[in-house]
């Protein structure tokens, strides 16, 4: 059977929920079913959709609007899709509007990326009893969306981000460091995420400046609103000469393959952070908080480090423990590998998310 399925984002940033709504739209091209994704003229996701290979149209539905709702119904009216995945508050509110005022709409299909509790009323309830099917990152949300909408149980499933295992993997740590120009022999700690404040980018910043330990280097990849203020805060904390912003980066492996331990300090707004699979996937050591799904990828002692959200005394300690500790390191790095390739795998969650699309359609149909 073959689908034809709209996405729908109307989100303007980059961060892992649109790196995983192009990963997912692309492989679920590949497997022969026909793909568009619908975005604001000025998002970075339709930007980087040619990259990806995945066919992209400028729609207006950047704001809850008469137009977006216009422009949506005519897309709709235009072209015949089987199932629509929407992804943001917006898109997703402007999809079920259009959705009740045509008779011959396709079925909704809404993912759920991230842990921000979904405000408790009737306007709420209503937009997810609209959707065929409900999609989260991690199981932990799926519980918190049906507590929090009422959705019924059996239309919500848990599919996690899938990654590239082809692309992340181990690598030399020496080879990977010369070309982006990183000391080949100092201990570096590392985090690839979007700056925004929740990701906890402070705290790991405070911890550094406490383990008063210059020869340890502090590798920033991603950028955000909280760019300058981190700026501020790594001059003020005197350890500006250790952290170095190397901004986002189309190729992230590389810079995974250059750290000795990957830190994702988060506390709010998490599902499964797709830069601490990846990392996991490199065979890097991880310390991470348990918010959102993380405990669900990341076993604490076994896989990874677990410690408090915000709280840069225990992240000092764990990340300086792991750097004198070179054969624990290397314990915890090989068992995140083998869990990276046991259940990370980018085509299970196509194959996953395709069942969803099919059996949307087929019931609806």
């Amino acid at each position: 059977m073959s689908l034809a399925v709209l996405h729908t984002e109307s989100s303007l940033g980059w961060g892992g929920q649109e790196i995983r709504v192009l990963t997912e739209a692309r492989g679920v091209a590949r497997h022969g079913h026909a793909v568009l994704l619908a975005a604001p003229a000025n998002s970075r996701i339709l930007a980087e959709a040619p990259r990806y290979g995945v066919e992209a149209v400028a729609l207006g539905i950047g704001r809850k609007s008469l137009g977006g709702l216009a422009a949506l119904r005519g897309l709709l009216a235009q072209r015949r899709f089987d199932v629509v995945n929407t992804h943001s508050s917006t898109d997703s509110w402007l999809t079920a509007l259009v959705s009740a005022s045509l008779g011959s709409a396709p079925p909704i299909v809404r993912t759920r990326h991230i842990s921000a509790p979904v405000p408790a009323n009737r306007a709420s309830r209503w937009l997810y009893s609209r959707a065929a099917r409900v999609v989260t990152t991690g199981e932990r949300l799926r519980k918190q969306v049906i507590a929090e909408t009422g959705v019924d149980p059996r239309r919500a499933v848990s599919i996690p981000t899938g990654i590239d295992l082809a692309a992340f993997h181990p690598g030399d740590r020496a080879e990977a460091r010369a070309p982006l120009g990183l000391p080949l022999d100092a201990p570096i700690v590392g985090i690839v995420a979007t700056l925004r404040s929740w990701k906890g980018h402070r705290y790991l910043m405070q911890a550094l400046a406490a383990m008063r330990r210059p020869e340890i280097q502090l590798v920033v990849v991603g950028d955000g609103p909280q760019r300058e203020a981190l700026g501020e805060l790594a001059a003020s904390l005197a350890i500006a000469s250790q952290v170095r912003f190397a901004g986002n980066q189309a190729e992230v492996a590389p810079w995974m393959r250059s750290f000795d331990v990957f830190c994702l300090p988060s506390y709010a707004n998490e599902g499964v952070p797709q830069a601490l699979m990846q990392a996991m996937a490199c065979a890097l050591p991880v310390v991470t908080t348990a918010v959102g799904s993380i405990d669900e990828i990341v076993a604490n002692g076994n896989t990874g480090i677990i410690v408090p959200a915000q709280n840069d005394m225990r992240l000092r300690v764990e990340l300086s423990n792991l750097l004198d500790d070179a054969p624990r390191r290397a314990a915890l790095g090989a068992r995140a590998h083998a869990e990276a390739h046991a259940r990370f795998g980018e085509q299970l969650m196509v194959e996953r998310m395709i069942e969803v699309f099919a059996t949307a359609a087929e019931r609806h149909g």
